[in-house]
C-alpha cells in the first residue's frame, strides 16, 4: 500500500511538472512570441495600417485617423453625418430607430431645418439621405460624393472658393468601389477638408 502510494505521488507530480512547463512553454509562445512576430511582420508590411491609418497635417501633427470620422461644425468646411455617439471613438453604434420613431423624425427634421437654414442654395428635396441620417458605427469617416458636392455652395460662398474648385477637389478625394466591385463611391471627409484647409491657408 505505502508503495502504491508514493508511486502515485510520484506520477501526479510528475504530471504536474509537466503542466506547469506546457503552460510556461505556450504563454511564452502565444502570449509573447507570436504577438511580437504579427505586430512586427504587420509594421514591415503595412506600417500605416498598423500604426492606425493616422493622419497629419502639414507640419506633422496627427489629426485623426482616416477610419474613424470626426464631428466638423465649422461651416467653411465640409461636414460628415449625424453620429449618436457625437464621433467618440472609445464606442460604437447607433440607436437603430426604425423609421417611424417618434424621437428619429424628430431629430432628423432638426437636420433638415439646419440645412434649410445653413444651406439655402440648395433646396431639402435636393438634400442627401446620408447627410440626414445615422451613421451605422457612429464613426463612419465617409459621405457620398453627392453630400460633397451639395455642401460646396455654402463652403463657396464662406471661403471664397469658386464652385467649380472645390467640386474639382471633391472629385480628386472621391475614392471608387473597392477592387471596383463592393461598396460605394464615397468621400473620406477628414482628407477632404485636410485638402481645402492646404487651399485656405496655402
Amino acid at each position: 500500500m505505502n508503495h502504491s502510494a508514493s508511486g502515485e505521488t510520484g506520477s501526479a507530480r510528475l504530471s504536474m511538472s509537466i503542466i506547469l512547463r506546457l503552460s510556461v512553454v505556450f504563454i511564452v509562445l502565444c502570449g509573447v512570441i507570436y504577438p511580437l512576430v504579427c505586430t512586427g511582420a504587420a509594421q514591415l508590411l503595412m506600417p500605416t495600417q498598423a500604426s492606425g491609418s493616422l493622419l497629419k497635417d502639414d507640419r506633422g501633427i496627427t489629426v485623426g485617423s482616416e477610419l474613424i470620422g470626426q464631428k466638423f461644425t465649422d461651416p467653411k468646411y465640409f461636414h460628415g453625418r449625424v453620429s449618436s455617439i457625437d464621433y467618440k471613438a472609445e464606442a460604437s453604434g447607433s440607436n437603430n430607430y426604425a423609421p417611424s420613431n417618434t424621437d428619429m423624425l424628430l431629430r432628423t427634421q432638426v437636420s433638415i431645418e439646419e440645412w434649410k437654414k445653413n444651406n439655402p442654395d440648395v433646396p431639402a428635396n435636393r438634400l442627401p439621405i446620408d447627410l440626414i441620417t445615422n451613421s451605422g458605427s457612429g464613426l463612419d469617416p465617409h459621405i457620398t460624393p453627392a453630400s460633397a458636392k451639395a455642401q460646396i455652395p455654402r463652403i463657396s460662398k464662406l471661403t471664397g472658393l469658386s464652385q467649380a474648385e472645390l467640386g474639382k477637389l471633391a472629385d480628386d478625394y472621391t475614392e471608387g468601389r473597392d477592387w471596383g466591385l463592393f461598396g460605394e463611391p464615397r468621400v473620406n471627409v477628414l482628407k477632404l477638408n485636410l485638402a481645402l484647409q492646404k487651399r485656405l491657408n496655402p
